[in-house]
């Protein structure tokens, strides 16, 4: 019997997901079946319970309902419960409605693997403050960087990350304008890519060889990575790697089975360029 998968969100047919997950699913050889689920925005716990009962296998969750998913379920892992959200859901023995979050371990894994880059022993900043910042914060911090700064135009939530992610690593918080120093890896949290912006950013704030990347993605590099490129970074990059590298852990978790990835984000680019 095929086991059936979906991402929910609002909106959601713009979703990568499904054609992610069967391209793994090909290379797997694994028997499953992935489509989009929309929730409305006052019934995302009807929708998920509801594919739950009709034997659904596994969900991942995008906006915005990451937080609400973080609250509905019994068992949350440690990971998930640091971050506040969740991105991935599934039953287990017990048939308790459990989560996980998949974010920063993708991001982790574009940097590290797929572009041979480093977080240990480097001056990280992160841009933002908002629930993507806060996923991604625990996995950085396990590569013990030698510095990791959060900046957010409401310098209160920055701060508020930091303390919370205290007992992690070497991380701090502040408000943009108090930015200081080079950076040898910069990371766009923000939103500030949808609408076309650039977080302000001092001058000289990046380092001699330092990368950016961007959580966003698009088919064109987004303004964050164009300012990266003028500031002369050995690497722009934006965020589809960590869209399909966070989609295979939730495939790891469903499945047992770690799927490749390369040909996959090769596929997702052509497409998106398409």
């Amino acid at each position: 019997m095929t086991d059936r998968y979906a991402v929910v969100g609002n909106p959601i047919n713009h979703s990568k997901s499904p054609s992610i997950h069967q391209l793994f699913a090909q290379q797997c050889a694994q028997d499953l079946a992935y489509e989009t689920l929309e929730a409305p925005l006052d019934g995302f716990a009807e929708a998920v319970l509801t594919f739950f009962a009709k034997g659904g296998a596994g969900l991942n969750v995008t906006v915005p309902f990451k937080e609400e998913a973080w609250s509905l379920v019994s068992s949350l892992t440690p990971r998930a419960r640091l971050a506040g959200a969740v991105n991935t859901l599934y039953r287990d023995q017990a048939g308790q409605l459990c989560g996980d979050t998949t974010d920063g371990v993708g991001l982790v894994e574009d940097i590290i693997h797929n572009h041979q880059g480093r977080i240990e022993a480097r001056r990280v900043l992160v841009l933002g403050a908002g629930g993507a910042v806060r996923g991604v914060l625990e996995p950085l911090l396990q590569q013990r960087p030698q510095q990791l700064l959060v900046a957010n135009r409401t310098a209160a939530k920055a701060q508020q990350l930091a303390q919370i992610f205290a007992d992690q690593g070497p991380i701090s918080g502040c408000g943009f304008e108090a930015i200081e120093g080079q950076f040898d890896l910069i990371i766009n949290g923000t939103s500030a890519s949808l609408q076309g912006e650039l977080p302000p950013l001092p001058a000289g704030v990046l380092a001699a060889d330092g990368w950016c990347y961007d959580l966003m993605y698009g088919a064109e590099p987004t303004p964050f990575m164009r300012w990266a490129q003028q500031q002369g970074a050995a690497k722009a990059l934006d965020g589809l790697g960590m869209l399909v590298e966070q989609a295979a852990e939730s495939f790891f978790i469903w499945r047992g089975v770690r799927p490749p990835t390369a040909g996959v984000i090769a596929a997702v680019r052509k497409k998106l360029l398409a």
